[in-house]
């Protein structure tokens, strides 16, 4: 079912409040590699990207790398 213009809205607001965006450029073909692996791992591109930011950062802190 096709979202109503409110809903649209209401979604526009949340997301503007709660989330940031980056824009990311890949070399031809990196994104279908991306993609593959986000599918083969049962999740979204974004999910896969977030985890992976994530996890690098993780490590960075383990490392005691200082940001």
């Amino acid at each position: 079912m096709p979202l109503s213009e409110a809903q649209k809205k209401a979604s526009k607001k949340y997301n503007a409040a709660n989330f940031e965006s980056i824009t990311v450029r890949a070399r031809k073909g990196t994104i279908e590699t991306i993609k593959a692996a986000a599918a083969a791992t049962g999740e979204s591109v974004n999910g896969f990207l977030t985890r992976a930011i994530n996890e690098a950062l993780e490590e960075l802190e383990r490392r005691d790398i200082k940001f």
